[in-house]
Parts: C-alpha cells; structure tokens; sequence
C-alpha cells in the first residue's frame, strides 16, 4: 500500500466525546516508550505528523489520524509511565476502554512491544485486556535495529512466550531507522480496510 496522503483529524482528551467514524480503525497501543510515534510516523512516511517526545507519558490523547482518505490511525495514551500520578494513569486507562467499548469501526488494536526486553507486567496487562475485549491484538516488536542479527529470532519468541500467544497468532517486527517491516505492517493494513492502493 502507498501512503498517499496523511493528516491529524481529532484530538481527544480524557473528557473528549469520540469521533463517529464511518472508515476503518487501526488503533495503536503501547508502554509510552516503545516507540508508537516513531512508528506512525514511519508507517506515514512522514517525519513528524505524530509527535514524539523525550519525555514518556507525554501523549495523554487518543490522536485520529486520517490515511489516503480512506481509514485511520488512533493513537492510544501510552502506558506505564511509572512516575504519572495514579489518577492519570487511571483517567488514560479509561480513555482506552471507553474508546475498545465505543468505536464501531475499529478493525485490530497493534501492541506495540521493544523487541529488546521481556513483555512487562504492563504488557501482559494490556494484551489480556485486549482480548478480554473481543479483539486479537497483532504485536509489533518495535526498535529492531537495537538488535544483533543473530539475536531477532531469539528475541521474538521471549515476545510470543511472554505474552502467551498462539503461534498462528500475529507478529510483525519493526525497525523505524531502517522501514524494515514497514510494507509488510502496511500490506496488512490493506487487507484489513480493504484499501489496497498502490
């Protein structure tokens, strides 16, 4: 798929009414350092459409990004970020559940997990919840390029083992310096909408 065009269509904060789409939904959850805007940005071609930040945590919205005219990117409040005071960390996780329970046209949740460690407690969390909400979430193991070659597929299956997942069920990896994974994330993407122009 080529991404034609790209832009931020709706910001919602914690109190936000959601937007009433009628394209498809890809929604991206991740810790609030695994790399999601560096992701989104890269799946775009675009340097700097999402925002990223030095600072963890510092996405407190659900971002709707409208694609080719055709679906969107929402990008879900990172989570996990151990020094946000608990009723903001609250305020996000309400935000995801009430967006996973409200949003008729969501298609997949990605999971976004760093290749580089063991899933956290976080990220176990989260996968269960996604699937306790009736949906299969596709993990991208992010930051790619951190890695030795030799170490990859080792790496990928510490990801699959920690999360407990089937082995029919979707990985993807990801390197936001080198695209790698990009087309492949983006084929998907198309098959998924129904929007596969090149």
């Amino acid at each position: 798929m080529v991404i034609k065009n790209a832009e931020l269509e709706t910001v919602c904060g914690v109190t936000s009414k959601f937007p009433v789409n009628t394209q498809p939904e890809i929604a991206f959850a991740g810790k609030s350092n695994v790399g999601k805007s560096s992701l989104i940005n890269g799946l775009l071609n675009r340097k700097a459409l999402a925002r990223t930040s030095s600072q963890p945590g510092k996405t407190q919205t659900i971002n709707y990004y409208h694609v080719n005219n055709s679906f969107y990117f929402v990008d879900l409040p990172g989570y996990g970020y151990t020094t946000a005071s608990v009723n903001v960390r609250q305020s996000w996780g309400r935000m995801i559940e009430r967006y996973l329970k409200m949003s008729d046209q969501l298609k997949v949740v990605f999971l976004l997990i760093d290749i580089r460690h063991d899933p956290s407690a976080n990220d176990k969390q989260m996968f269960e919840w996604i699937l306790s909400r009736g949906y299969e979430p596709v993990i991208i193991a992010t930051k790619l390029d951190k890695l030795k070659r030799s170490q990859v597929q080792k790496q990928i299956k510490a990801v699959r083992d920690g999360l407990g997942m089937r082995e029919d069920e979707k990985l993807f990896a990801f390197s936001a310096v080198t695209k790698q994974g990009r087309e492949e994330i983006l084929d998907y993407i198309g098959e998924l909408t129904g929007v596969s122009e090149s």
